[in-house]
């Protein structure tokens, strides 16, 4: 027999995913809830570093922001993001991490209906443990069949996020103040990747790209966590940022927050980068992407359109025998990346008309 699914709930707080581009890739179940439930009071909590992405979800009420602690304060961490949950007086929560602790932080908080799907030994915390999905989709999809398992209609696979004036307006002041015109165009390069050197594309690829784009009179902006300072450092080294004429190669890594971050993408003609949070949000923002893979999986993880008429991302990758491998440090010659040349990036970018005049 198939199970009902739930009344909609007066106030919902969702639960968000610890990864930046996972927490990109949630959206579309977001919007499927906000399409089945239009007057439902819809929440987000999040950890610091992601809030402000749904801060810039269309649709969202407010959002939560979550501690977190090291494994020995995890208690203390998850007792006070109880007691922050159950000050928002919630009807319902459902949760994207699959972890118990979670399930236990959202039990604590007394929320009465607790949703997820039946991992890492939760079921009894949750009042309607929902079946995991068996196939290897695309990660969007894999949340959306918790809305498939609430018995609530899915749309389209589309990430939107909605970049301010004024975001685009600091975003611009920032590339001026590191030495660009005002109305300088530029490409934004995203060398970095958390999960592993293996996602990175060769900094020695990004300079021979940088070459060839700033030999057409485009600038390049190079973005990044600090953690993708050295990365992006790595990448000026090697590349000639002074060019011809009056275009530039500068760099911004750990200078952005995460919404100026977003007015940067927004505000370049494209973005080049690696499976990684950044290519996810600059998608998001509506920005051209061409999106280079390797040991990941590019239909498991490929980024998502902003929507119907934003431009549809581009993905490359090599035909190796060993990919997609999944691990984070290459144990032969890295091939899948160093195979893909700066010349197929650079046709990628012209088919996008946003090379050059």
């Amino acid at each position: 027999m198939t199970q009902v699914g739930p009344a909609a709930p007066r106030r919902l707080v969702i639960v968000a995913p610890n990864w930046l581009g996972d927490a990109v890739m949630a959206l579309p179940l977001i919007a499927d809830v906000q399409r089945a439930w239009p007057e439902t009071h819809v929440a987000v909590a999040a950890r610091r570093s992601i809030v402000p992405l749904f801060e810039m979800a269309p649709g969202i009420s407010h959002t939560v922001t979550l501690e977190v602690g090291a494994r020995w304060r995890l208690p203390a961490a998850l007792a006070r993001n109880a007691a922050l949950l159950a000050a928002g007086e919630f009807d319902a929560a459902l949760l994207l991490p699959n972890s118990f602790q979670s399930a236990w932080m959202v039990s604590r908080a007394r929320i009465p209906e607790r949703w997820g799907f039946a991992r890492d030994l939760r079921g009894r915390l949750l009042t309607r443990a929902l079946k995991r999905p068996s196939l290897a989709a695309h990660q969007a999809e894999y949340y959306q069949a918790l809305a498939t398992g609430l018995g609530l209609p899915t749309g389209p696979r589309f990430a939107r996020l909605e970049v301010s004036d004024d975001d685009r307006r600091r975003a611009r002041q920032l590339v001026t103040d590191a030495g660009l015109a005002r109305d300088a165009s530029f490409i934004v390069f995203a060398p970095g990747a958390a999960y592993g050197r293996a996602k990175q594309w060769p900094p020695q690829r990004f300079a021979e790209l940088a070459a060839l784009i700033l030999a057409r009179g485009t600038s390049i902006v190079l973005i990044g966590s600090a953690a993708d300072a050295d990365a992006c450092r790595d990448v000026s080294a090697r590349a000639d940022g002074s060019g011809p004429g009056p275009q530039k190669l500068i760099d911004l890594s750990g200078r952005t927050d995460l919404t100026t971050l977003a007015g940067v993408m927004a505000e370049s003609r494209a973005v080049v980068a690696n499976d990684s949070g950044a290519m996810h949000l600059a998608a998001a923002a509506g920005a051209p992407v061409v999106a280079i893979f390797g040991p990941t999986n590019e239909r498991q993880t490929a980024p998502l359109s902003a929507g119907p008429d934003a431009p549809a991302p581009v993905i490359l990758f090599e035909k190796v025998w060993c990919r997609p491998c999944m691990l984070r440090e290459c144990p032969i010659d890295h091939r899948c990346m160093d195979r893909v040349s700066a010349n197929a990036v650079f046709t990628a970018l012209a088919r996008l008309y946003t090379v050059g005049d």
